[in-house]
């Protein structure tokens, strides 16, 4: 996945990069580690979830974009 990781970036793509899943904690992205959620992943864009949970996207979005530059 070279692509930056936007608004429009499925859950599941994010979920692939090693350490996201403690920036989606961070941001309190809920359900990580349920079964349901797992078959959202790979549905739901990140801007869906962000509207949703009413989450800092554009905050969640740097430090995802930062943590890919580094891996």
């Amino acid at each position: 996945m070279k692509k930056r990781i936007t608004e429009k970036t499925i859950l599941a793509e994010v979920l692939r990069i090693e350490g996201s899943k403690e920036i989606l904690e961070k941001y309190n992205v809920p359900c990580l580690f349920c079964p349901f959620a797992l078959l959202e992943a790979n549905n739901l864009t990140l801007g869906q979830i962000a509207e949703m949970y009413e989450l800092n996207l554009s905050g969640l979005l740097k430090e995802l974009n930062q943590l890919k530059k580094k891996k």
